[in-house]
């Protein structure tokens, strides 16, 4: 399983809540429409801290496959735009877990 946890500093314009709110919705929408997408979640940061990123992404896919194919699956691309242009600054982990058996 590969876990894919993306986190973004956000624009305050409208508001920080408003452009959070959006991207939750955007990538939420995608649950159960894109092959080897096992889990998607979105929160945003509640706690006032200057090194706090604002918005959080947690994903799991299958395997490594399912998560090249949801970077390149045209409802992820519809989305990447979008959430860009309420952002500031992404960072990104991608790591693989093994289940014992």
């Amino acid at each position: 399983m590969i876990k894919h946890i993306v986190f973004w500093r956000i624009k305050d314009q409208p508001s920080k809540a408003t452009n959070a709110a959006r991207i939750k919705e955007l990538l939420e929408g995608l649950r159960g429409r894109i092959p080897g997408l096992l889990a998607i979640e979105v929160g945003h940061n509640v706690v006032e801290d200057a090194n706090a990123s604002d918005v959080v992404l947690y994903s799991e896919f299958v395997d490594l496959a399912a998560l090249e194919g949801y970077q390149r699956h045209p409802l992820h691309l519809e989305v990447v735009p979008q959430v860009k242009a309420l952002a500031t600054e992404r960072r990104s982990v991608d790591y693989e877990i093994h289940r014992p058996v």
